[in-house]
């Protein structure tokens, strides 16, 4: 059965969200929530307990230590057996690659913006073509889960800006232009999907726009 209510929701604040520098002593997987973060984490938190009041949830988490620690914060407005959670690498944040230096990261950074984010392959890391396919693998996984009899009312898919976005692209069909006006969404921000009568999805979260750096139009 399909679930009601598919919710997305960004990490807390992390330390790379703070420190650029972070990045060159530590792996991009290791980063940990900051103070504020783990406060906006338990904030949204009762903030899903109130939108899913007794129903039981579906966590897919991405398994980098900063969703790990959002959904540890999540759950603690949550009584044991409410939300059961999988681990789900496939909706990791984009890779970029292992230890790197703040100028490297500046450079890759100014490059992504005016090649196009989409198509742009970070050096010993992933283009954000290469998370849209692995999000669409995931996609199979979750229409498989669906169909289990015991399969519960809502989802929520702890996860990371850029794979949030990318989740969007894949479900609601959007263009590689329309992707790449869509902003990233806050640290613990949420993007609601309810379930219509006609078995679709409904995108109920207004999503932040920008205009993109690159200069690259398509025209006939």
């Amino acid at each position: 059965m399909k679930p009601k209510r598919i919710i997305l929701i960004r990490h807390g604040e992390s330390e790379g969200n703070i420190d650029d520098s972070v990045y060159g002593n530590k792996p991009d997987y290791a980063l940990r929530l900051t103070g504020p973060g783990r406060g906006q984490a338990r904030a949204a938190g009762i903030r899903l307990k109130a939108m899913f009041g007794d129903e039981p949830a579906q966590v897919y988490l991405s398994p980098l230590y900063r969703t790990r620690d959002t959904f540890a914060e999540i759950r603690e407005s949550f009584p044991d057996g409410q939300l059961r959670h999988l681990e789900e690498p496939r909706v990791r944040e984009q890779e970029w690659g292992h230890l790197r230096d703040l100028k490297a990261c500046a450079e890759v950074t100014r490059l992504r913006d005016e090649y196009g984010a989409f198509y742009f392959r970070i050096p010993d890391g992933e283009s954000a073509a290469d998370v849209f396919d692995r999000v669409s693998d995931f996609f199979n996984t979750l229409y498989r889960d669906f169909e289990k009899p015991d399969f519960p009312p809502n989802v929520l898919i702890v996860t990371h800006g850029m794979t949030m976005r990318l989740f969007l692209m894949r479900w609601f069909h959007y263009t590689v232009e329309e992707f790449e006006v869509l902003a990233n969404p806050g640290n613990c921000a949420m993007v609601e999907m309810a379930l219509r009568s006609d078995g679709t999805y409904a995108l109920l979260t207004e999503l932040e726009r920008k205009e993109p750096d690159h200069i690259w139009k398509y025209s006939r």
